[in-house]
């Protein structure tokens, strides 16, 4: 394959949604699905609470980009040194946490910008990578937590979302802010993710949302209890069951998204129309 015609690499992919919707969860059974077909990855964790990458590590709490930084100097983050806060997790998955701000003081999204902004200065984020994944706080789009979307660091967004109409709300409010940075990066949607809530015609729901913004439903994951006890021992499901069938579903997503080459600008719905929408699923009056 000529230099011309290779893929950019690496391909650097962002999560967003509802806050508690699940994006960790699913980032990271993404993430260990492809470790264990060999992809090499790294999962940048952008939510204060530093636990994105805590299914990865095994570790609840870990040091962050932003703890580092004000421990060598409050003024010197070009020269703060990254050996330790870049955590090797399952299968070699390199895990960082940007972290947040000291209590009471300064933006959180400023970690987002610090640790991506420090690990491309210190050669973390190289073609050695097959993908970059970026699990981004709640349905926060504006300031540093929309970073990875204005700068263009984020080149396929994916919506996690159920059912439930504050979730699809939030998932439309993200397209909205992805609209906002199309024209002056390269942040396309790659597609909306079901983590269902057992919403009645949820899967349906969710289908035709995506379908009206412009984009596609491009995984289902049901709501199992095997998740919550994988959660309890630290670890994906890919990992601590790796048999069942949710982990299977999340294999399948997985794919899906490496071979997805369908992205888009997407067109927001009105809340009039979202809800409109809602109201024929409840009266199961939406086809698939």
């Amino acid at each position: 394959m000529s230099e011309t015609s290779r893929p950019r690499r690496p391909r650097q992919i962002a999560f967003y949604g509802k806050g508690g919707i699940g994006k960790s969860t699913t980032s990271q059974n993404i993430a260990a699905a492809w470790a264990d077909k060999g992809r090499r990855l790294m999962v940048v964790g952008c939510d204060p609470k530093a636990d994105c990458t805590s299914l990865l590590t095994g570790e609840l709490f870990q040091e962050t980009v932003l703890e580092r930084v004000r421990s060598q100097s409050r003024n010197a983050e070009v020269g703060a040194t990254l050996d330790g806060v870049v955590r090797t997790g399952y299968r070699g998955i390199a895990c960082v946490e940007s972290g947040g701000p000291e209590p009471g003081v300064g933006c959180a999204g400023r970690g987002v910008i610090c640790a991506i902004e420090l690990m491309e200065k210190k050669g973390y984020l190289n073609d050695d990578l097959d993908f970059v994944l970026y699990d981004v706080l709640g349905d926060v789009v504006c300031g540093g937590f929309a970073m990875p979307i204005r700068e263009g660091k984020a080149e396929e967004i994916y919506l996690v979302t159920s059912g439930e109409m504050m979730s699809l709300y939030a998932a439309n409010n993200i397209a909205t802010g992805i609209v906002k940075f199309a024209s002056s990066g390269r942040a396309r949607l790659g597609g909306v993710i079901c983590n269902c809530r057992n919403v009645a015609g949820e899967v349906d729901l969710v289908a035709a949302f995506a379908r009206e913004i412009g984009s596609r439903l491009v995984g289902v994951l049901p709501r199992d209890n095997v998740v919550q006890e994988s959660e309890l021992a630290q670890q994906t499901v890919v990992e601590h069951a790796p048999e069942s069938a949710q982990a299977q579903a999340y294999r399948v997503l997985a794919r899906a998204i490496e071979g997805n080459r369908q992205l888009s600008v997407p067109q927001p719905l009105t809340w009039e129309r979202l809800r409109e929408l809602g109201m024929l699923s409840a009266r199961g009056e939406l086809g698939a």
